[in-house]
């Protein structure tokens, strides 16, 4: 059974900085990309940015590009999503998701995302 629990949320000024972590137990996290989303009330849940197997490529939604940045640590089965200059549309809850597929392409597509955790909290006031 695989299980991600996420991290790291809390409440931040804008401009401020969060890390978020994700744990990943029960599968061979080394061998998947892995993803984080969010959702913010009333939205449809949105792609934020997603990382390969070997943390050696990423891909990232335009609308954090450059603010946030995604990586991992193998040894540790984590995933983690540094996010600086904080803006109050960031707040939404964060998720983290493992691929379907142990392919080399990145996905923006939850459909292509199986397992999630059970998210964290982002609030940024202005």
């Amino acid at each position: 059974q695989v299980q991600l629990v996420e991290s790291g949320g809390g409440l931040v000024q804008a401009g401020g900085s969060l890390r978020l972590s994700c744990v990943v137990s029960g599968g061979t996290f080394s061998n998947y990309p892995m993803g984080w989303f969010r959702q913010a009330p009333a939205k449809e849940r949105e792609f934020v940015a997603a990382i390969t197997k070997g943390g050696t490529r990423t891909l990232y939604a335009d609308s954090v590009k450059g603010r946030f940045t995604i990586s991992r640590d193998n040894v540790k089965n984590t995933v983690y999503l540094q996010m600086d200059s904080l803006k109050p549309n960031d707040t939404a809850v964060y998720y983290c998701a493992v691929q379907r597929f142990a392919s080399l392409r990145l996905y923006d597509d939850r459909n292509e995302y199986l397992h999630w955790g059970q998210g964290t909290q982002v609030t940024v006031s202005s």
